[in-house]
């Protein structure tokens, strides 16, 4: 599945997240923080991060679904390690465990070759 494939999606488009690749089961975001994307201490607001990486997660659990089912996040942890600052990121994400209903995730957030973040969510699949 191509980057074309699965897109990043309304809200986490419009903050500038650009897929860069997904396979089967993974995906892989880039993002580039701006001033817009700061918190009052000028580092990289903790809900953009949360919203990446559940972007990311999204993204690769779409991947191993079928056409009929969507992944819906029913729990989410971030674990921040250490802040962000202006300049661009990459988020990779991968499906870790898929059962009948639920699929668990984890995603890893880099700048400069450093992490800022690491998250783990269950997903429930829903059927349209």
């Amino acid at each position: 599945m191509s980057s074309d494939d699965v897109a990043a999606g309304g809200f986490a488009a419009r903050l500038g997240a650009r897929p860069e690749a997904t396979e089967d089961g993974s995906a892989r975001l880039a993002f580039e923080v701006t001033e817009d994307h700061l918190n009052p201490a000028g580092t990289l607001h903790g809900g953009v991060l949360a919203t990446l990486v559940d972007t990311a997660m999204g993204m690769a659990v779409r991947t191993t679904t079928g056409d009929g089912d969507v992944p819906a996040t029913s729990q989410l942890t971030v674990t921040y390690l250490r802040p962000g600052k202006p300049g661009p990121l990459i988020v990779t994400a991968r499906v870790r465990t898929r059962g009948e209903h639920l699929t668990v995730c984890e995603a890893d957030v880099e700048q400069d070759d450093r992490s800022l973040a690491h998250a783990v969510a269950t997903f429930a699949l829903l059927h349209r």
